[in-house]
């Protein structure tokens, strides 16, 4: 089993954490160093073992690291890595942790030079609406899909590293291009979650709030469960793949659209013929129909 000797993470938040704990869980690794910007968030993290070690910064948590994770919100992806490309070593391979992945590749062929042979993007299927170090789960990958996005620049070698530790956390891993990614994701997951701040949102605004949130009820809870999602991550997700949320916003305004016109001419067997494929539809993918 490959065995990381020195791993950074940068943003040592539910991913970030969560990851330092499968590897060490899974004696993959040696000293974990973690940086980034909260440092209450960095004491817990080093206080409850995720990390060994607390650096200044970016640039000194990667300093002769042989793997370097960045999970931090990906509006601060370009930050980062304009911050770590001097201190890289020559061999460490770079992955990261985002939702998104074209503004990660541009981000990276504008700041880390000859070391983006040694970038993988990656993007894992495992997220919750809880964040910070003290969220971390070494299980936390078990079982669940990890996208891995190379570039035509990633070394094989690279790949296979960053292949490698993800599996040590228990990962399935699937490979996707940037494109692919962010137009898939722009459905299952920007979309929902969009919706989601955006119904809570509304329903918040009204003059009757109080009523309406006092008589809410499993529905409404299952279906707002990821409005408690961290408002600037997923800000910067929505703004770095605008144009395909916009795609999908325009796609889903048409259902919205078909549905309302039902609802206007009383088609009850119209809606009961939508809802019956939707619900067929989802007990078909939870049956695990459309596994990729």
């Amino acid at each position: 089993m490959t065995r990381f000797e020195r791993v950074a993470v940068i943003g040592v938040g539910l991913i970030g954490g969560s990851f330092a704990l499968a590897l060490k869980a899974a004696n993959a690794c040696g000293r974990v160093i973690g940086a980034g910007r909260d440092r209450e968030n960095l004491r817990i993290a080093l206080e409850r073992g995720v990390i060994d070690r607390i650096a200044a910064d970016a640039g000194e948590a990667v300093h002769e690291a042989d793997l370097v994770l960045v999970s931090v919100p990906v509006g601060q992806v370009p930050a980062v890595f304009a911050a770590i490309a001097p201190a890289l070593a020559p061999g460490a391979v770079i992955t990261d942790a985002g939702s998104t992945k074209r503004d990660a590749v541009a981000a990276a062929r504008g700041s880390l030079g000859k070391h983006i042979a040694r970038l993988v993007p990656a993007h894992p299927i495992a997220g919750a609406e809880y964040s910070g170090a003290a969220a971390g789960r070494s299980d936390l990958f078990r079982g669940k899909r990890v996208v891995l996005a190379p570039v035509a620049e990633t070394a094989p070698e690279a790949l296979a590293q960053a292949e490698a530790a993800w599996k040590a956390c228990g990962a399935r891993i699937f490979r996707m291009t940037p494109e692919e990614h962010d137009a898939v994701f722009a459905a299952i997951s920007h979309l929902p979650h969009l919706l989601a701040f955006a119904l809570v949102h509304e329903i918040a605004g009204r003059a009757n709030s109080a009523q309406l949130l006092g008589y809410a009820a499993g529905g409404f809870r299952d279906f707002t469960r990821i409005a408690s999602s961290h408002p600037e991550i997923w800000r910067d997700i929505c703004l770095a793949n605008r144009d395909a949320l916009l795609a999908e916003l325009s796609s889903f305004g048409k259902e919205l659209a078909t549905v309302r016109a039902l609802l206007e001419a009383g088609d009850a067997a119209g809606l009961e013929d939508l809802f019956a494929r939707a619900r067929d539809a989802r007990r078909r993918w939870l049956g695990g129909e459309f596994e990729p």
